[in-house]
């Protein structure tokens, strides 16, 4: 690939410039690794899946090291839209063709199992991040429309899921006063939150209940065997196990992850706070994700901003004007907000699989890997971390239903992906302004 992405867009363990960081509830910086050190298990990556696996592995009495090259939460588990959506990332349906009836079930069970744990840590450790429930479910046709209720019913009917209102074309509007949205649902059963000030209570819980956070400190490399080797600049790990929790993050580390989970970037802005006018946005405190393949995602913030993610982009860097590429796609939906101020801009970078499932691997007898939440990660990292801790315990169900999930991997291996990858947004991006 080239670029080392947690440098190429970011400065060295800083968090980006988004309204999270401005507006959250700051962590004191934990030092960086010097020296050697021992564990039972060393986890690397201090997103959702890396602080989770940690607090609940220490909660179980494991002596734990987690590694964070920059701040924890500085990934996309920092930046992203706080959406804690229900059901898996892709579609029930699809996935019941997939892996077959029983599977597909066991896998509509780990997604609330996903919500209900986001929820009960929040409770339970008591992280003050807005969260709040629904999210709307919202299509550009009658047809589309027509495609959402048929979801809806087909998890009330088989599944027995009833946190879902249908929404017609005018129930829709009075929720989401745009002009190109045709209805929907609005699913009460998801939620939504401030993302970093999640990410942030659950380092908080995790060293409280003992874990050794070091901030500042890259892995440079992985040597495996009985105990695995953790190398970093000025130190290394010696643990029993390893959990690789990096996402759009692991660059060289791992191949075989490599192969399957591709990192590409998203973008989110923050308008000014819109007072009155919120209610031309949203008439209640809910979020949507539409359905365009380059989906757009957004919600109202405490403080009445419309923090809005959306926008394109093919290479790996950022674009220099982040704010305009999020203002095209929300102009298009609310096209009363062309001259509001934008206050804050910023890109992350998230990872996507084939099938847009995450990747859970066992890539050696003591070596766990999870990543790959292709935009669904609030739920599904935060669940895949404690399904990593449980699976070290010895109950690995939940981590081998989801690791049975067929992955495969991009064609042409890293060189190819990105120009396929590009070609294939590209591709999608025209339908979605085709209408096709």
């Amino acid at each position: 690939m080239g670029l080392n992405l947690l440098y190429s867009n970011d400065r060295k363990a800083e968090y980006p410039p988004s309204w999270y960081a401005a507006t959250a509830q700051g962590l004191d910086r934990q030092p960086a690794l010097d020296g050697d050190a021992r564990a039972d298990v060393c986890i690397v990556g201090g997103g959702y899946t890396g602080l989770s696996a940690a607090l609940h592995l220490a909660e179980a009495g494991f002596d734990v090291v987690l590694l964070e090259a920059h701040r924890v939460g500085f990934g996309a588990s920092g930046r992203n839209g706080g959406q804690l959506g229900s059901a898996q990332r892709m579609d029930q349906e699809d996935l019941e063709r997939l892996v077959g009836e029983d599977d597909a079930a066991k896998l509509w069970h780990l997604a609330q199992d996903a919500k209900d744990l986001v929820k009960s840590l929040i409770a339970k450790h008591q992280i003050d991040c807005d969260l709040k429930p629904g999210i709307a479910g919202l299509g550009f046709s009658a047809s589309e429309r027509r495609e959402l209720h048929e979801h809806a019913a087909h998890l009330s009917d088989r599944y027995g899921y009833d946190q879902m209102d249908l929404l017609d074309a005018d129930a829709g509007r009075a929720l989401c006063p745009s002009p190109a949205y045709q209805g929907g649902y609005l699913d009460m059963g998801a939620a939504h939150l401030h993302p970093l000030n999640y990410a942030l209570g659950l380092a908080r819980a995790a060293i409280k209940a003992g874990v050794r956070v070091h901030e500042g400190t890259e892995v440079l490399g992985i040597e495996e065997g009985p105990r695995v080797t953790v190398r970093t600049a000025k130190g290394q790990v010696s643990a029993g196990h390893v959990i690789l929790a990096c996402n759009g993050y692991l660059g060289a580390l791992n191949r075989q992850v490599a192969a399957r989970v591709m990192p590409i970037n998203n973008f989110i802005a923050a308008t000014e706070p819109l007072g009155e006018d919120a209610r031309q946005v949203l008439t209640r405190d809910v979020a949507v994700a539409d359905t365009k393949f380059v989906v757009n995602y957004f919600r109202l913030s405490a403080d009445n901003r419309l923090l809005f993610g959306g926008g394109e982009s093919y290479g790996y860097r950022f674009p220099s004007d982040i704010a305009a590429t999020v203002r095209k796609p929300m102009t298009e939906i609310f096209p009363h907000l062309r001259d509001i101020r934008i206050d804050y801009a910023w890109g992350g970078t998230l990872a996507i699989t084939m099938r847009r499932m995450p990747y859970l691997a066992r890539i050696a007898p003591n070596i766990l890997s999870a990543s790959g939440y292709s935009g669904h990660g609030v739920g599904t990292a935060t669940h895949a971390g404690q399904l990593m801790a449980l699976a070290l315990q010895g109950q690995a169900e939940g981590f081998d239903t989801l690791s049975r999930v067929p992955a495969l991997p991009f064609p042409g291996g890293p060189a190819l992906r990105s120009p396929l990858l590009a070609l294939a947004m590209t591709w999608y991006a025209l339908r979605d302004r085709l209408g096709v």
